[in-house]
């Protein structure tokens, strides 16, 4: 799954943000990747509508891309259990 959401999210940075593929380490931050405040939410979004899950406001601390894949592999297990079936 990880190698997956990796891929997408690198994909995602590249399509939608215009970012150059060479700097998106695991260690890379969004502000060392020139994303302001208005540009992660929207970004954050983007991710929502890509990965089908909902990323929690205030309870998601996210500097790194690391942090980001680890949060999302986070909710999307979180979330496909918790799904009604």
């Amino acid at each position: 799954m990880s190698t997956s959401t990796v891929e997408r999210v690198r994909k995602l940075f590249i399509d939608k943000l215009d970012i150059n593929e060479e700097t998106l380490t695991p260690s890379a931050t969004l502000e060392s990747l020139g994303l302001d405040s208005l540009d992660k939410i929207e970004f954050m979004f983007t991710l929502e509508d890509e990965f089908k899950i909902k990323i929690p406001d205030r309870e998601v601390q996210i500097n790194t891309i690391q942090d980001l894949i680890d949060t999302i592999d986070r909710l999307m297990t979180e979330q496909t259990n918790k799904a009604p079936g």
